[in-house]
């Protein structure tokens, strides 16, 4: 009677442990659920939708019929798409470098604990800070004809100066620089952070043995910091083909196609000519771009970077 009552017992303590696995199973999802059914709404159905947008000729209004690859094809034979492209990517080639390497020069001055630095680091990352519209209006002020640049130039003794942004050969390398002045002080940021957590004895024990300041940057402080430098790398090449703001307000893409780049080009496409299946290919092909970009580097991350 006692052994059939101690099963009994050993049985109800099961359920009870197994109703108590689903309760918290099914509390824990009920938590998640609305974090789920946000990105679901925002992010996962207009993914999927534009994908299928993408095989279509939809204009925004009732034109929607399924073409295929057809527009993934156009884009090939398209003028402006393969000038948006070789723009896109002479911009990823200037900015992404440049920038960490701004960033890395005066994360390490400002490392070495000079006075004032803190103000410095203030007004260095203050650009991040402004709104993309802000900045493109102050400095296509700057690089009008007689703007701030010009007027500088005009002083040196110049005389044909460039209006930069309406000229062809100039236009992206005013952006270009504008980037890089804002994009500098949020890299250098991320980079400080990285410094500061490489430990000191590791720069005494150098000094010990007679190491200079260029042995120890590059024995010391780039392998250190290359696990840093691979995110802001990722984060750099990644923004630096998402540029629209800068583009439509200092050029609108002009002049002609000289500063036009493939976001750019998804906007006028889609909300100018209502070609929004062509807009949602190029949308996705930039996306496989950036995708396969960031693959590689992770790829690569084992053969430079240092834990």
């Amino acid at each position: 009677m006692q052994k059939s009552m101690s099963i009994e017992d050993n049985r109800d303590i099961i359920r009870m442990r197994r109703k108590k696995k689903v309760r918290s199973v099914i509390t824990g999802y009920l938590f998640v659920l609305p974090s789920f059914l946000g990105f679901a709404v925002f992010m996962l159905i207009p993914i999927i939708y534009g994908f299928y947008l993408s095989l279509t000729n939809y204009n925004g209004l009732e034109k929607c019929d399924f073409v295929g690859l057809r527009n993934y094809i156009t884009m090939f034979s398209d003028d402006y798409f393969r000038v948006s492209l070789k723009n896109n990517i002479v911009y990823m080639v200037v900015t992404v470098p440049l920038t960490i390497i701004f960033a890395l020069f005066l994360a390490v001055v400002i490392n070495q604990g000079i006075k004032g630095a803190g103000v410095f680091k203030a007004m260095i990352f203050f650009p991040q800070v402004c709104s993309y519209v802000a900045v493109g209006i102050v400095w296509g002020i700057i690089f009008s004809e007689n703007g701030l640049i010009n007027s500088f130039l005009r002083s040196l003794g110049a005389q044909n100066v460039p209006i930069w942004l309406q000229s062809s050969k100039w236009a992206l390398w005013a952006i270009m620089l504008v980037a890089i002045w804002k994009q500098t002080g949020y890299f250098m940021i991320m980079l400080l952070a990285g410094l500061q957590g490489i430990p000191r004895h590791l720069y005494e024990a150098a000094e010990m043995d007679g190491a200079g300041v260029f042995a120890k940057f590059f024995k010391i402080t780039l392998p250190m910091l290359s696990s840093t430098m691979f995110m802001v790398m990722v984060l750099a090449i990644i923004g630096s083909f998402q540029v629209y703001d800068l583009i439509a307000i200092m050029t609108g893409g002009g002049p002609g196609t000289a500063t036009n780049v493939l976001v750019f080009r998804i906007y006028q496409e889609g909300f100018k000519n209502s070609h929004f299946g062509y807009a949602s290919a190029i949308a996705y092909f930039l996306f496989l771009v950036v995708m396969i970009l960031t693959i590689i580097q992770f790829k690569l991350q084992n053969k430079w970077v240092t834990e």
